[in-house]
Parts: C-alpha cells; sequence; structure tokens
C-alpha cells in the first residue's frame, strides 16, 4: 500500500483552521450574490482566491469574511467544512473563530457564536464528527481590541467555544502587549494557544510562552531556528499547531522536503498537522496527513500519532477525548487493508 493510500485511511484531528478562511470560494460568491457585496478583484481567473503575499493575503481574507452576515450563513460555513473533512476521515476539530470579523459583518458575539455552534451540530448529526472553537483575538487590531474578544468570551461562556488564541500579523505588537488578555481567559477556563514562530522567529516562540502561558503554539515551525528553543518546547510538552502547506504557499518554505515538521516530530516535539485556510492555500487537511506521509516516509502507526497528538491536546472535554481516543485505538488494532 503506498503511503498516500496509508494516510487515507488515518482517523484525523485538527486544531488550526481558521472558519472564515475555510469557506469555498463558490460559497463566498453565492453569498455576496445574496447579500449584495461587492467581490470584484478576489478571484483569479481559475476561480480561486487572488493574493500575492501575506498582506494581500489578510486583505482578501477579511474581504471573503463579509460575505458572512447572519446566523444562518454560519451555520452553512460551518456545516460545509465538518462535513467535507469528515469525508475524509476526521473525527474532531476545533475552528479557530473571530468575533472581530463577525463585528464587521454586523453580527453580535452571541449570533455568530449560535450560527456556528448550529452548523457544528448538524455535521455531528450527518457525520459523527466532534467539533469545538477557540476564539481569537486579532493581533494588529491590537491590545484592546484582543481584551474585548477575552471579555466577550468570557462575558457569554458557551459549551463549544473552549478555547482563546491569538492571530493575525505576528509582527505586529510584543505578546506581553496582550498577556492581561490571556489571564482573562485562562480565569475564564479557556485553553490557550497563539500563533508564534511562523512569519516571525523562533524569539516569538519564546515570547509567546514566556509572556501567554499557552499549552500550544500555532505553527512554530521556526522554532527550528533555535535548538534552545526546540528543547524548551520538548521539555514542557508544548504542542505545535503544524500547518505546512500554509507555510509553502507563504514561501516560508520552498518545498514540503525543505520544511522542518520532520525534524521538529524527531528531535520530540509534540507535533500536529492542519490546514490553517485551507481554499486559500490549496490545501486540505487529507493533503496535509498524505503529502507529509509521503515526503518523510511516516508509516500508518506514525500518522495515527499525529491524531492522538492532536486529540490529547484539544480543548474539549474529558468524555469526549476518552471517545476519540478510543476511536483511534480502534483504528490502530483494525487489521491492514489488503489492498
Amino acid at each position: 500500500m503506498t503511503q498516500t493510500l496509508t494516510a487515507a485511511l488515518v482517523p484525523k484531528a485538527e486544531l488550526h483552521v481558521h472558519i472564515e478562511g475555510a469557506a469555498p470560494p463558490d460559497l463566498v460568491r453565492e453569498l455576496a450574490d445574496q447579500h449584495g457585496v461587492d467581490v470584484s478583484g478576489l478571484f483569479a481567473e481559475d476561480g480561486s482566491y487572488a493574493w500575492t503575499d501575506f498582506a494581500q493575503f489578510l486583505a482578501v481574507y477579511d474581504r471573503a469574511s463579509r460575505v458572512f452576515r447572519t446566523p444562518q450563513d454560519y451555520a452553512r460555513l460551518a456545516e460545509t467544512y465538518l462535513r467535507s473533512i469528515a469525508s475524509d476521515g476526521a473525527i474532531y476539530a476545533e475552528l479557530t473563530i473571530s468575533p472581530d470579523h463577525a463585528a464587521a459583518s454586523g453580527l453580535s458575539y452571541a449570533d455568530y457564536v449560535g450560527g456556528l455552534a448550529e452548523g457544528i451540530a448538524r455535521a455531528r448529526a450527518a457525520t459523527g464528527i466532534e467539533a469545538r472553537m477557540i476564539a481569537v483575538g486579532v493581533r494588529h487590531f491590537g491590545a484592546r481590541a484582543v481584551e474585548q474578544v477575552a471579555r466577550q468570551v468570557a462575558a457569554y461562556p458557551h459549551p463549544l467555544v473552549t478555547g482563546f488564541g491569538l492571530a493575525g500579523d505576528e509582527t505586529e505588537g510584543h505578546p506581553a502587549n496582550f498577556a492581561r488578555a490571556f489571564r482573562m481567559a485562562a480565569e475564564a477556563g479557556l485553553g490557550l494557544t497563539a500563533h508564534a514562530g511562523e512569519t516571525a522567529g523562533a524569539e516569538s516562540v519564546t515570547a509567546a510562552l514566556d509572556f501567554l502561558q499557552v499549552s500550544r503554539i500555532g505553527h512554530g515551525v521556526r522554532a527550528i531556528e533555535d535548538t534552545a528553543v526546540v528543547e524548551r518546547i520538548v521539555r514542557d510538552g508544548i504542542v505545535l499547531e503544524v500547518c505546512p502547506g500554509s507555510n509553502l504557499a507563504l514561501g516560508i518554505y520552498g518545498a514540503l522536503r525543505f520544511h522542518p515538521v520532520n525534524l521538529l516530530r524527531r528531535a520530540g516535539c509534540r507535533i500536529t498537522l492542519n490546514s490553517d485556510d485551507p481554499p486559500f492555500f490549496g490545501t486540505s487537511l487529507a493533503q496535509e496527513y498524505e503529502a507529509c506521509a509521503r515526503t518523510f516516509g511516516w508509516d500508518r502507526a506514525q500518522s495515527l500519532e499525529i491524531t492522538r497528538t492532536a486529540i490529547a491536546a484539544a480543548f474539549c472535554d474529558e468524555d469526549t477525548r476518552a471517545r476519540l481516543l478510543h476511536a483511534v485505538a480502534t483504528a490502530e488494532d483494525a487489521p491492514p487493508d489488503p489492498a
């Protein structure tokens, strides 16, 4: 059996996908027509999102997000994405949600989360996939905006909003600026994660760990540039939400064989695989598993370990975690496909 087929049979879990960034172009165009939103210049001739660098990607992402105007729009988005990855074997996903983007479209936090929760429920009923939400503040919107998100999440708790994070441009604002927001989120009982070590270097990972007290790092791959940072990640059991396809699309690495995900794994880091903003970056969760298995020679057991790591680090209740781990164990015990 080829590595690609082996990976395809693996139950998958995703900890790092931005829900607005998971919007298929066809859905964005349909909702733009429905709501009368101008999306001219947003798409290339082949129908994909049109961007050339990180700054333009952020601008296109923001414009595409504005077509989601109602709770029903977000319910449809969540259901569409979760059903698509469930068809590729995903059993769990954490959707990164951005209350700031919802507010820009005129939606309250409660309506935003309620719509997403409805989509999650519909996808679970149809496929059995479990999902939770991680509310993030946008770094380049400033510390006050990030604190406002933390206040909203704490003031209006929802059983499916189980995490808090920091996204956006890593070059904008030192993590110390956001420490207060993360303290508020921790006091509200939320799991903590933050983007670092993607467009900024290993020092950004150190700063996130020092000031934000996170248990997970979004991306984190540029920790490989500093042995001491890698050693700290291993020692402290920090989980890395690695998004190889995203890193390639943004030009951080030129080819998957040069990506440090396998070096980090071999160094003892706890690695997960994720799609980040899949239609923007021409990837999917299944492609991430399959490409890494093929490129680095991972067998089925190693791919299953990636899923097991994600579930162990998930911001979910222990009963759900136990059920998901049981599903992985069942897959591990199953006889290999004779094909």
